[in-house]
């Protein structure tokens, strides 16, 4: 049962509890306590009332990880409002498509992102407000930023009596069509899954988390909401060492993390080139992985590098955040390939497994996985019929989330993952829709048709984009990369590019994807 009636609270009961420990530490020098975050975030909360905030509007960030970005989010919430992260390294096309899909009141921005934001909005008759940040670091960008505000007087406090459903947070996911899709997370969505995290890893004021996912990715909330709620320290790491496995091992040691929670792929760069055995971590008690399946092998060597912590395997998609959940066992054979199970439901959760007419299926037999929960998002912003498509409804009035993975169940209750349902892949975490990948490349003037296809071997997932180009006019690899680089965000550019005369057809003239992954 939550004691906890919204997410702000977290803090707020925290900082009255823990006021002089740290609450987020920087990759550098830079560290707030848990009652100079509440007071910051207050003086936001303050100034986005005095803007015109109200509870319910979208506030969209676009900012670096940083303190400044922690004490941004638990502000808009303080002021009722919902906020919606964007990555400061996609394509400012893409980042002010969202914003505008969502109808932000104000954006919270550093000031180097101003310029090309603004040229994406130049069609727009009216702009957001726009609160702007000279940088990024330690929080003190924006105090300087809420001292020119110079909104007066403070405002009263949002009541923490918001409704279950009152809406916290929108992630956006890459979408079919091309644009992507805001999935809508309520108070309860996201207190719900943080009671589980408490239930399951015992955190307490002495915890350090690592803070390696980004705040635009489902895999942040585990971060920051379960450290704050038990006083503990969130350690930010920043982009740059959280890809440099030799910097991030040192970074592990040194910042003494406790709980670590990142993507399969980052561990097995940690494995295979952090030089993990020159550093000792006795501190760490968890390891937590999601976003994509881990590689045994990988897994084994990191096991075998750091023995001590706990290793488990977190299921599910932005849309449900984590439903299901498997511990690694101490040791397992040598001789083992196949992936670990995602495992059995979260307290929080009931989980189906149905046919395509929507019958169960029997342990053993393949079937989607469907999951019914306090924790299912509300639905996908200004898509009522994408929602509807994407829940069943029981006859009890139950609404199951169809998350579009195929699995099965194995005799001891574990759910074994077998594969996508849809073109939708997992690549470093992010989740991909092909077809979005196929949009951006079709916006080259080259381009006469394109295919894109995932590929998985022992490393993870490879995206290969097959093209067919206009005669005399063909591109070179470099060019497509920096192309697909201004068009999309980094995860999503192609790692491969073949060229075709034409892309093979089924009987049906449609693409044919089976043969495109034979040529592979």
């Amino acid at each position: 049962m939550n004691t906890q009636k919204t997410l702000q609270q977290l803090l707020v009961l925290s900082a009255q509890k823990y006021p002089d420990r740290i609450a987020v530490e920087e990759t550098g020098n830079g560290v707030i306590t848990y009652r100079d975050l509440n007071k910051l975030s207050d003086r936001l909360r303050d100034s986005l009332i005095h803007l015109g905030v109200r509870p319910g509007d979208r506030i969209g960030m676009y900012l670096q990880k940083s303190i400044d970005a922690v004490v941004s989010i638990f502000g808009i919430l303080k002021a009722g409002a919902v906020y919606v992260p964007v990555d400061p390294g996609a394509p400012p096309a893409r980042n002010a498509y969202i914003f505008s899909d969502c109808t932000v009141k104000a954006i919270i921005i550093e000031n180097r992102f101003v310029e090309r934001l603004c040229a994406e909005f130049a069609s727009q008759e009216e702009l957001p407000t726009f609160l702007v940040l000279d940088g990024t670091g330690s929080g003190n960008s924006l105090k300087r930023a809420l001292e020119r505000a110079n909104t007066g007087h403070p405002a009263l406090p949002v009541s923490f009596e918001l409704p279950p459903d009152h809406l916290a947070y929108i992630l956006y996911t890459s979408g079919s069509t091309g644009k992507p899709k805001g999935v809508m997370l309520s108070q309860q969505n996201a207190l719900s899954f943080i009671d589980w995290c408490s239930e399951a890893f015992e955190p307490t004021e002495i915890d350090r988390f690592s803070s390696h996912a980004p705040f635009h990715f489902d895999l942040s909330i585990l971060d920051i909401y379960v450290s704050i709620k038990h006083g503990a320290t969130l350690v930010l790491v920043e982009e740059e060492i959280g890809k440099d496995p030799i910097r991030l091992a040192r970074l592990i040691s040194e910042k003494k993390i406790t709980i670590w929670y990142s993507t399969p792929s980052i561990l097995s760069f940690l494995a295979q080139y952090g030089r993990l055995n020159q550093y000792g971590f006795p501190d760490l008690r968890f390891v937590l992985f999601a976003g994509e399946v881990f590689p045994v092998k990988h897994l084994r060597a990191l096991k075998k590098l750091i023995p001590n912590p706990r290793y488990l395997n977190l299921y599910g998609p932005t849309e449900t955040n984590v439903c299901t959940f498997y511990e690694i066992p101490l040791i397992f054979a040598e001789d083992r390939t196949n992936p670990f199970p995602i495992g059995k439901p979260c307290s929080h959760y009931l989980i189906r497994i149905l046919d395509e007419h929507g019958k169960e299926v029997p342990p053993g037999k393949e079937g989607e996985l469907c999951a019914s929960g306090p924790g299912v998002m509300i639905g996908y912003w200004n898509l009522p019929e994408k929602t509807a498509n994407a829940f069943l409804v029981d006859p009890s009035g139950n609404k199951w989330y169809k998350t579009g993975d195929i699995v099965f169940e194995e005799p001891d209750g574990n759910y074994i993952y077998v594969a996508r349902r849809d073109r939708m892949v997992k690549k470093r975490g992010y989740r991909i829709e092909l077809g979005e990948i196929e949009a951006g490349l079709y916006r080259h003037p080259a381009i006469k048709e394109t295919a894109v296809v995932a590929l998985q071997d022992d490393n993870g997932v490879k995206i290969r984009a097959f093209i067919s180009h206009h005669q005399d006019n063909r591109p070179s690899i470099i060019e497509l990369k920096q192309f697909c680089a201004q068009n999309l965000p980094a995860y999503m550019v192609p790692d491969l590019f073949s060229f075709l005369d034409v892309l093979p057809k089924t009987s049906t003239d449609k693409i044919d994807y089976q043969k495109l992954k034979e040529f592979s």
